[in-house]
């Protein structure tokens, strides 16, 4: 049987057998090598929407030949089916089943996310970092939280709703602070609690330790962004760092999704530029994601600096 369509009869089956709305996941990763043949595509599930994404040109026919055995096995909790042509200039995407609500959220527990569905490239809501987010929910308690490349915010939503004192969320687009500010408040969480700067990070680091000083900093870059950041070049400078954002110590969480890079880029960066450093462990990849090559999955690796 098709691997897509036998992945999307076991989301129909769990759709069926529940009353409750079942939280965001990838249906299917394509990407991964897993699948010969369909590299190219994924397929997210937020309520009550899938989310279609192709990111090289299918072959030819295979639209045409799939969305109707998609449609035919869907549960009828789903409204909409969006395909989103990540090769073609502009990223655009076509609604081709149902309309779409005028509002989806992505879906975590008790929280919710704002989502930018068939607007633009990214949608506002990463599902592979799940298991930082599990990491960070253990660990936010009463610290004070930097946020960095903070995008929408989903680090900071889940850490305020388990109790950190402070997350300071920083990220070039002030559109995605913005929603970042409406995910807080769509949760019900203390405004008081978050504070955003719309900064580029490289250049801002005065603004950024005067919000300090911080026991837990959360490093997730881009991989490349044109004009502002590049891992290979730029990580260094905000590993150097560390130290005066954190001058007490504390926990590090870096990040890294580039596939191209291994765990030991990020290692040898600590170890040069902020050997007062521990690496403690890298947290495992989400299973919804697998890959025939673990050393290409997102890295997240978490470190402890010491005091002092």
């Amino acid at each position: 049987m098709n691997p897509l369509l036998k992945k999307l009869q076991e989301l129909t089956t769990k759709l069926d057998s529940t009353s409750e709305t079942l939280d965001s996941f990838r249906v299917f990763h394509g990407r991964g090598k897993i699948y010969p043949g369909l590299e190219f595509v994924t397929l997210d599930y937020y309520h009550p929407v899938l989310l279609l994404t192709l990111f090289n040109q299918p072959p030819e026919h295979w639209l045409n030949e799939n969305l109707p055995l998609l449609q035919e096995n869907i549960s009828q909790k789903i409204q909409t089916i969006v395909v989103q042509h990540r090769y073609a200039p502009g990223d655009p995407s076509e609604i081709v089943y149902g309309e779409l609500p005028e509002q989806v959220f992505a879906k975590r527990g008790a929280l919710s996310f704002h989502l930018n569905l068939a607007k633009q490239q990214n949608i506002g809501f990463f599902l592979d970092i799940e298991p930082a987010r599990k990491w960070l929910e253990q660990q936010a308690a009463n610290r004070r939280i930097l946020n960095l490349f903070a995008y929408t915010c989903s680090f900071s939503v889940v850490a305020i709703a388990a109790g950190a004192e402070k997350v300071v969320n920083v990220d070039m687009s002030s559109a995605a602070l913005n929603q970042g500010r409406a995910n807080h408040l769509l949760n019900g969480l203390d405004k008081n609690k978050s504070q955003y700067l719309a900064e580029n990070i490289l250049k801002s680091w005065g603004r950024i330790k005067k919000a300090g000083p911080y026991d837990l900093v959360i490093l997730d870059p881009p991989s490349f962004q044109k004009g502002s950041f590049d891992s290979v070049k730029d990580y260094t400078k905000l590993v150097r760092r560390l130290p005066e954002l954190m001058p007490s110590g504390g926990l590090v969480l870096s990040c890294l999704n580039n596939p191209d890079l291994d765990d030991q880029f990020l290692l040898d960066i600590f170890n040069s530029a902020c050997p007062q450093a521990t690496f403690l462990f890298r947290l495992p990849a989400h299973p919804d994601f697998p890959d025939a090559e673990s050393n290409r999955q997102l890295k997240m690796l978490v470190f402890e600096l010491a005091t002092g």
